[in-house]
């Protein structure tokens, strides 16, 4: 049995450490065994191998698949083998929706097929598809300035770029198109919808992702990079119209669940006091959901077992929640995120005893700046991480944390502090909802890298005094 941090202060440590004193905001102690958890990672933190079962096993994860759940339970039983304490599978009910056949093509004046795919609950064509006049437009700006019932009866096309960005605000930006974009269309009379891929690369090969659910909804697909820039240039050599042939057998198909996997490591002296971190588990059914976000379940559960594996618990409890059914939306009125709400309204009452909340949900790259809750950037703790994390090539980012991930938005929303662990960016919307998220995007030692990030601040985060909420308060 694993003894409480007082009974071996000045008489036990990790490889001849002590432990943290509950009197001191952030004890030499805490920064030693941080530092010693950082290395350790470094040295191999298994996440590489959690992230390769689980893509290997279950392939493609979609929201309330029979892999999906699968999932969850292999999740369940590795965490409880890794020791884990109140392991618990949460179950929420859920449509499951289905992609079925998808073709987009041209039909004249240059007839060709073009490489697509449905956006995330849309809906179905008519068996034959959808023949009619493209409107094409560079900008999303273009398409809402259009005046209601000017796009009558047309398939409208939006070439719009995304930008790279280290921080991923490109994509941020862009995100608009895909999730409102069919709409807009829609109520200016559009049948159709096609938008260049949300990614920044110009491989042959097509991003889908969510677009809102709900009356009104339009067919929506997604071509990819070449293919809309090959509309643009057919429509530059032509004097005619281009029409184009939309499919979709694309649509919710039955009843199903999702759920979510939960574990924690209990703290020994505010065992109610709870950091929530995670990822996601479910993924698009076009890949292997490696980098989005078998890589971010690894990441977070792996630095969980280090600290699992100390001969001393922290002081406060930290939790790690696969979250599930994060990608795809669902009829109203929830659309996104149905595990991270089921998550927290079932804790609606406790969630003033949530510390803080992250996730890692940006991929597999390395983590390269630590950003706090409003108000914590002069503390001990940041002091305290920035010791042990600039080794890493991390820097504090002044800027406060908003957000800690999607999964964590309705706790952010309820009031939960949220920090941020930055990961670099640049290239992950080259294979974010592709069918080239596999394994092989991943590198084992920037995944080592994110993993003593994670295990070395939640050790800090979980042993200091820092109260975020009073921080916040006083701004």
């Amino acid at each position: 049995m694993r003894l409480a941090a007082t009974a071996l202060a000045g008489a036990l440590g990790l490889m001849g450490l002590g432990v943290a004193s509950s009197t001191v905001a952030q004890s030499a102690e805490d920064i030693r065994i941080a530092e010693q958890l950082r290395d350790r990672a470094l040295e191999g933190s298994g996440a590489f191998e959690i992230v390769e079962e689980l893509t290997t096993r279950f392939g493609p994860r979609p929201a309330g698949s029979a892999s999906e759940q699968a999932s969850a339970q292999w999740g369940a039983e590795l965490m409880t083998g890794m020791g884990f304490a109140n392991v618990e599978i949460e179950s929420f009910p859920l449509k499951l929706w289905e992609r079925g056949e998808t073709r987009v093509e041209i039909l004249s004046p240059f007839a060709q097929p073009l490489v697509a795919t449905a956006l995330g609950g849309t809906i179905s064509t008519p068996p034959g598809g959808i023949e009619a006049e493209a409107v094409i437009f560079e900008t999303y700006q273009e398409l809402l300035d259009q005046p209601e019932g000017s796009l009558t009866g047309k398939i409208v096309v939006v070439l719009q770029d995304t930008v790279p960005a280290q921080d991923g605000r490109g994509y941020g930006t862009s995100s608009p198109i895909r999730g409102q974009g069919p709409f807009e269309a829609a109520s200016r009379g559009a049948v159709g919808y096609v938008l260049r891929s949300l990614g920044t690369h110009d491989h042959r090969f097509a991003h889908t992702g969510a677009t809102r659910v709900g009356e009104g909804q339009i067919p929506a697909f997604a071509i990819s990079p070449p293919d809309a820039d090959q509309l643009r240039r057919a429509q530059r050599l032509s004097d005619e119209p281009i029409r184009m042939r939309l499919v979709s057998g694309a649509g919710f198909v039955a009843d199903s669940h999702s759920q979510n996997v939960v574990a924690e490591v209990v703290g020994w002296e505010f065992p109610d006091q709870v950091i929530v971190i995670g990822g996601h588990l479910d993924s698009w059914d076009l890949g292997t959901g490696a980098i989005d976000d078998g890589a971010g379940i690894a990441i977070t559960t792996a630095a969980l077992k280090l600290i699992e594996d100390l001969p001393v618990q922290p002081r406060r409890t930290i939790r790690v929640v696969w979250w599930g059914s994060e990608e795809v939306s669902q009829p109203p009125p929830s659309q996104g995120l149905a595990g991270a709400r089921f998550y927290a309204d079932r804790r609606a009452d406790d969630l003033e005893m949530h510390v803080a909340a992250s996730e890692s949900d940006f991929g597999a790259d390395r983590i390269y700046s630590l950003a706090l809750p409003a108000g914590a950037g002069d503390s001990d703790l940041r002091r305290a991480a920035m010791r042990v994390l600039t080794p890493l090539g991390i820097l504090f980012d002044g800027a406060p944390a908003t957000g800690g991930g999607p999964d964590t938005t309705p706790l952010v929303q309820a009031g939960v502090p949220a920090f941020r662990l930055n990961q670099q960016g640049m290239d992950y919307f080259d294979w974010h909802h592709t069918a080239d998220d596999v394994l092989d995007r991943i590198d084992p030692e920037a995944l080592d890298q994110n993993v003593a990030a994670w295990a070395a601040f939640l050790w800090l985060l979980a042993n200091s005094d820092i109260d975020f909420r009073a921080l916040r308060a006083a701004q």
